[in-house]
C-alpha cells in the first residue's frame, strides 16, 4: 500500500486575521503545529506545504515541511478554491515522480488535531472503501433547532425544518460542520474535480481539536487551549 501525501495550503493574505498562518500560537508559528504532528505521526511519505509566500515557505521548511514548488499567485486569491490549490499539488507531485493514491488535506489554522485523530481517519477511510472521510464536529448551534435565516422580505424562518416536531436541540437531527482534515482519494478528485463528492465518511472529532481559527476571539481561544495543555 502507498503511503498518502499530506497536504497543508497556507496562502499568505488571510483576511480575518492578518498574517495568520505564521502568527505565534505559545510561541510557535501556527503553521508548525499542522506540519509538526502529521511529521510524527509516521503516516505519510511526505508533508507538502502549497504557498505562493517567500516568509510562510520559509517557516515551513524550518519545521521540515517539504514545498518542492511554489504555489502561483494566481492561487493565492480570496477567491481561490481549494479544489484548485489540491489540483495544482496533486498534478506537479505527479510530475514530479511521487507516487501515491491518498491525500490528508490539513488545514494548519485548525492546530489541535493529533496523531490519534490522523491515524484513526485514516483507518477509516482504508477500512470502508469510500471516496473520503472528513474530520466533523457536531454542530452547535443546530440549523434544525434555534437557527433562523432572513427572507428577501427582511423577515425570519426558521432554517432548515425537520420532518417532525423538534423541542430540544439534544433531539435535532444530527449536522457536522466539517473542517480541519480531509482524507482524499486522489483517482476519484482527479476524476471529479471536487472535494465533496462521491462517498463522504464522517470521522467526529472533539471541538478542541476541531477548533478552528478564523478571526482574533478564536486566536485567544487556542491561546487559552495552549496554555491549558502545558
Amino acid at each position: 500500500m502507498l503511503k498518502p501525501i499530506c497536504i497543508i495550503p497556507a496562502r499568505g493574505g488571510s483576511k480575518g486575521i492578518k498574517r495568520k498562518n505564521i502568527r505565534i500560537l505559545g510561541k510557535k508559528p501556527l503553521i508548525s503545529y499542522s506540519i509538526k504532528t502529521a511529521l510524527e505521526s509516521n503516516l505519510f511519505q511526505d508533508v507538502i506545504v502549497s504557498t505562493e509566500d517567500m516568509e510562510i515557505a520559509k517557516i515551513a521548511k524550518k519545521y521540515n515541511g517539504k514545498i518542492p514548488f511554489m504555489r502561483p499567485s494566481k492561487l493565492a486569491k480570496d477567491t481561490t478554491t481549494t479544489e484548485a490549490v489540491l489540483l495544482d499539488v496533486i498534478k506537479k507531485l505527479k510530475d514530479l515522480e511521487y507516487y501515491f493514491d491518498t491525500v490528508m488535506l490539513r488545514d494548519c489554522t485548525v492546530p489541535f488535531i493529533d496523531k490519534q485523530d490522523m491515524k484513526k481517519a485514516l483507518e477509516i477511510f482504508y477500512e470502508n472503501k469510500c471516496d473520503a472521510v472528513f474530520a466533523s464536529i457536531k454542530a452547535h448551534p443546530n440549523p434544525y433547532f434555534g437557527m433562523m435565516e432572513v427572507k428577501k422580505n427582511g423577515y425570519l424562518i426558521p432554517s432548515k425544518i425537520p420532518k417532525s416536531n423538534v423541542t430540544r436541540r439534544q433531539d435535532a437531527p444530527t449536522v457536522y460542520n466539517v473542517d480541519g482534515m480531509f482524507i482524499i482519494n486522489v483517482k476519484h478528485f482527479l476524476k471529479t474535480k471536487k472535494i465533496s463528492s462521491g462517498k463522504i465518511i464522517p470521522f467526529e472529532i472533539t471541538k478542541e481539536h476541531g477548533h478552528m481559527i478564523d478571526f482574533e476571539f478564536d486566536f485567544k481561544i487556542a491561546e487559552l487551549l495552549v496554555n491549558n495543555k502545558k
